[in-house]
């Protein structure tokens, strides 16, 4: 089964979090803050204009990309967790 976007959606995996700091600290699965960097899986068709056409996206299947923490809502699919966000939800594309 494929999860297909809708309209301005965006489909994301998230990342996995570092298990160490910058100095070397080992951190507890409890200690982790949610990654905020993922990659985007699917895009939707884009946003609706008035005009009839679709707004084009500016973020491509397979980016890397930066997002707030409380951005998107969460879903699990075959035992992964994903990401279903809006395009503004994203702050920038990491190279």
């Amino acid at each position: 089964m494929k999860v297909v976007p809708l309209n301005d959606k965006i489909l994301v995996e998230r990342l996995e979090a570092d298990d160490k700091t910058a100095g070397g600290i080992i951190l507890p699965d409890t200690a982790k803050e949610k990654p905020k960097q993922g990659k985007v899986l699917s895009v939707g068709e884009g946003k609706p204009l008035d005009n009839g056409k679709r707004a084009a996206f500016q973020v491509k299947a397979g980016d890397r990309v930066l997002f707030s923490s409380y951005s998107g809502n969460e879903i699990t699919h075959e035992g992964k967790e994903y990401l279903i966000m809006t395009e503004d939800d994203i702050l920038a594309v990491v190279d």
